[in-house]
Order: C-alpha cells, then structure tokens, then sequence
C-alpha cells in the first residue's frame, strides 16, 4: 500500500467515528490500536494520548507534534411535547450549515428543520433564521418517544459519508481534525530519526480545553500543531479574500484569534519548504484559531507553529480537501519536525 493510499484509509476510518467534543472515547480507541505496537502512550485524566515514539537518537530539541481528535456537533437542551428537540451548537458552526443536514445519535437519526418557506414573512425570507428557531426532528411525535431514543445532553454530529470525487478531491465530516490525526498516525508508524512525542487531544472545539494539559504534561522546547483551515477559493471570491486554496500545499499561519505565531519559526517553514520541494502557502487573513492558542503560553514559553490543509466548507457534513495538499503537509510535517529536533537553529535568541 502506497503512502497516499494508507493516509486515505486513515482519513476514511477516522472522519467516519462519532466523536464530538468530551466524548472522543471512539477515536482514542482507533488510534490507540493504530499506534500501540510502534509506540509507547498513556491516556491522561482528560482523554488525551501522549505517545512517546522512539527515533534513532535522542534530539537535540524536544518536539511536541499536536492534531485533536473532537469534532463539532450539537447537544440536546430539550425535549418537547411534540417529540422535536431543541439543541445547542457543539462548537462553531453557523446557521447556514445547519438546516436540513442529517444528525447522528447513538441511538437513532435525525433531521434538523424550521418553518416552511411559505410560512415565512417577507424579512424572515431575506435572513438566516436564528439557532433557537431550529429543532431536530428524529421522527417521534410525543415526548415520551422521543425519550426513549435520547436524552437532554446527549450529543450527535452530522451524518455524511466519506467520499472521493473529482481529480483528487475528498469530502466528508470531520476532516477537522481528523487529517491530522490521520498524518500523525502515519508518521508515527514509520521510522522517525530522532524521539518525538506526539499529542492527540480532546476539546479542541470548544476552547482548546486538551492541548493545555497536554503540553502542560509534555513540556516541549516546540510545538507543531496539525489542523485544517477555511479556504475560500470558491465561486465570488478574490485573489484578496479567499483566505488559502487548495491544490496550492501546506498552509502556515503568522496570526490567528488564538495565537501570533513565532516569527522566525514561521520564515523557517518555508526555508524548510524550499529545501525540500514542498508547495506551501501563507494563510492570508487573521481569523480562527486551534490548539496553538493553548499551547504557546504554557510553562516558560513555546514557540510553536501550525500546519494546516486548505479545506473548503469546515465545519459542515461535506468538509472538502485535496490529495495534493494532504501529502504537502505530511511531508512538511516530517521534514520540519526532523530540522527542528536536530538541533537545526530558527532563531538566534534560542
């Protein structure tokens, strides 16, 4: 089996687990069975893995490469007379990707509806409607039904399929963040020149909860963050606002909401991009976040950067990325992280 084909595998098997945020047991479990034989690990008190891979030879820096295994998703706040619930988001996700989009709970199904177009007045027509105006449907008509299949707090995701398509193409849920997961595994499995420790944490979705007790515990001299970020290289959109694009590399970031990120780490991706023949892009607007933001202000200081694929509609059942940019960033991940761990300078006053 070729990289490519088990990175596929890999991204298939994971986007396919249920595991929103606080309830990753599913995906730890997947994991585990994927690294336990090429790895030593231990679950901490929050669920996060820390696996500890040997290399060849101890590093010269201690590396710490991150991905989170939660996903988005909903949360049942109540069930109704009529048999619908009322539900709340699991992280960030508009509206608009919300109405008429499948849910999966553990123990049934459903759809998440409003009022009909033709109910609607002139100006409701003209707006999104608001999250309180929208409910599931799971195909109860009393209370007492619907409570036999779930119960206030119980947590579903959206229901969609892995599927290839296009010239490379690939979309299904979760690829937040389950490429990572997906690119760690396999760098994990294979045989790495230095130690490193590798981190797959919980809650990232719902404030970045799993990376601060994680590098609290690890204690790296560097962190790497794998993640996936919006590109908006879509019909109506520029040169100037579409964020990243995808068939463009690995995308890496100077600011986020969460987190300014190391300079002369960042000059330094792209010194270890050109070496190497690795397309890379710049993330070119200053929005979102990911676990990064926990992670670099812990203990004395960590420097640290993300890496991330392009990937249209994030946060949605049809998550898109493209094979290119996926190899782009497996390959950027390993090559970085070896430079880093040899001891290879990035900044002077380090």
């Amino acid at each position: 089996m070729s990289k490519t084909e088990r990175l596929l595998q890999l991204i298939q098997d994971l986007s396919q687990l249920n595991g929103p945020s606080g309830q990753e047991s599913s995906v730890r479990d997947y994991i585990i069975a994927q690294i336990k034989n090429y790895a030593s690990y231990r679950v901490d008190a929050l669920g996060n893995i820390i696996a500890e891979k040997k290399g060849d030879a101890r590093p010269s820096v201690k590396i710490m490469l991150d991905a989170h295994m939660d996903e988005v998703g909903v949360i049942v706040t109540t069930i109704r007379p009529d048999g619908l619930l009322q539900f709340e988001t699991v992280g960030g996700i508009g509206v608009d990707a919300l109405f008429g989009k499948r849910i999966a709970f553990d123990k049934t199904k459903g759809v998440i509806g409003g009022l009909p177009l033709h109910l609607l007045s002139s100006d409701q027509k003209q707006r999104y409607p608001s999250l309180s105006n929208l409910y599931i449907d799971i195909g109860c008509t009393t209370q007492e039904q619907a409570q036999q299949l779930v119960s206030v707090g119980d947590m579903g995701v959206f229901d969609s399929q892995f599927t290839l398509f296009g010239d490379g193409f690939m979309k299904a849920k979760a690829l937040d963040d389950r490429v990572g997961c997906a690119i760690l595994i396999d760098m994990i499995q294979s045989d790495l020149p230095y130690d490193m420790t590798f981190t797959f944490t919980v809650r990232e979705e719902v404030g970045l909860v799993g990376a601060k007790t994680a590098a609290f515990q690890v204690q790296p001299q560097v962190a790497l963050v794998l993640e996936t970020t919006t590109a908006a290289d879509v019909a109506g959109s520029t040169e100037l606002n579409r964020v990243c694009a995808l068939k463009n590399g690995v995308v890496v970031s100077f600011m986020d909401r969460a987190t300014l990120y190391h300079k002369d780490l960042y000059d330094f991706s792209f010194k270890i991009a050109k070496r190497n023949g690795i397309a890379i892009q710049s993330k070119n607007a200053v929005a979102g976040g990911n676990n990064a933001g926990a992670i670099h202000g812990i203990g004395g200081g960590i420097p640290t950067l993300a890496l991330s694929l392009p990937c249209r509609y994030l946060h949605s059942p049809s998550c898109v990325i493209h094979e290119f940019d996926l190899l782009a960033t497996a390959k950027m991940t390993k090559y970085l992280s070896i430079a880093l761990a040899s001891g290879e300078k990035f900044a002077e006053t380090l």
